[in-house]
């Protein structure tokens, strides 16, 4: 695929998956390819790549004699970085950020519990480095700046935890924090408490104090939670 075919796919591949996760294809409905190829003004290959890759994260169905048909929401694979982008960027954010977060706030916790027992000290010296990081662009609205680090910490907190399943996780959370700033669910600079809850958990997984770890960490949740009530309600 040449540079151009590969931005052709992108964008229709994000107006494709914007439009079916907003609701503007409801479940059920037929993609008439042929159309929407002409109406984006792309080849029909270029359709039939993007049909291949929103198949593959269950957003939709391609039958012989019927066409391509829109999946119901529960047969998404609402783990799939993109879907949460797309998601997070229409009208069903805050019951999609909710979600998230909660999630979270159920595997974050063990994660930084395991981090304190399994860390190694290069993972340890990084996440004290991702923290301060958090700590120098926590004021003067530098959000993109204290996102890229926040991000980072949680990385490094899942794949230190040892465990494979939440190491994976990791795209899954970048999307959440970069969704609450990119879409202004954030204050216009981090809370200063759950900056510090951050150089703590870094600390208490430098330290392997598992526990202190994990409670820190469920702290960071609850506190995303009640922000969520306030921005996202």
């Amino acid at each position: 695929m040449t540079a151009a075919a590969r931005g052709q796919h992108a964008r229709v591949l994000d107006t494709l998956g914007l439009a079916i996760t907003a609701g503007e294809h409801p479940p059920g409905s037929v993609l008439r390819t042929d159309e929407l190829a002409e109406r984006l003004g792309v080849s029909r290959p270029v359709m039939r790549e993007a049909v291949r890759v929103l198949e593959s994260m269950r957003l939709v169905e391609s039958r012989r004699r019927v066409g391509v048909t829109v999946r119901p929401a529960e047969e998404w694979n609402v783990y799939d970085p993109q879907v949460i982008r797309w998601r997070l960027a229409g009208a069903d954010r805050p019951r999609q950020l909710r979600s998230l977060t909660v999630l979270r706030s159920a595997v974050e916790p063990v994660a930084a519990g395991l981090a304190a027992r399994n860390a190694t000290p290069r993972q340890c010296a990084e996440l004290t480095e991702c923290a301060l990081g958090m700590v120098a662009t926590s004021r003067g609205g530098q959000l993109e700046g204290y996102l890229v680090h926040d991000i980072a910490f949680h990385r490094i907190v899942l794949n230190a935890s040892g465990n494979e399943m939440f190491a994976h996780l990791g795209d899954l959370v970048a999307e959440v924090l970069a969704g609450r700033t990119h879409h202004q669910v954030m204050f216009d600079d981090p809370d200063p408490a759950a900056v510090t809850l951050h150089v703590q958990v870094a600390e208490a997984v430098r330290e392997g104090d598992a526990v202190r770890a994990e409670r820190l960490t469920r702290e960071i949740t609850v506190g995303a939670l009640q922000e969520l009530d306030v921005l996202a309600p």
